[in-house]
């Protein structure tokens, strides 16, 4: 009498399923953000968008202290 051989079960596979993203899924929002930045640093779009006098000031300032 021979004992039963048991078979190692096989890993689970993910079924076809990509877990990587597209390429555009992390260009779009970057591009976003560095047009969204460049018009918060042009003065003069900030000038004409503001009543306050100290946002503009505020925003040359951070422009300043970024071309540093």
């Amino acid at each position: 009498m021979s004992a039963p051989t048991h078979t190692r079960p096989h890993p689970a596979t993910r079924g076809g399923v990509d877990s990587r993203l597209p390429w555009w899924a992390l260009a779009l929002p970057t591009l976003a953000f560095i047009v969204l930045l460049v018009l918060i640093l042009n003065p003069t779009n900030a000038h004409a968008a503001s009543g306050d006098p100290a946002v503009p000031h505020l925003v040359e300032r951070v422009q300043q202290l970024i071309a540093r």
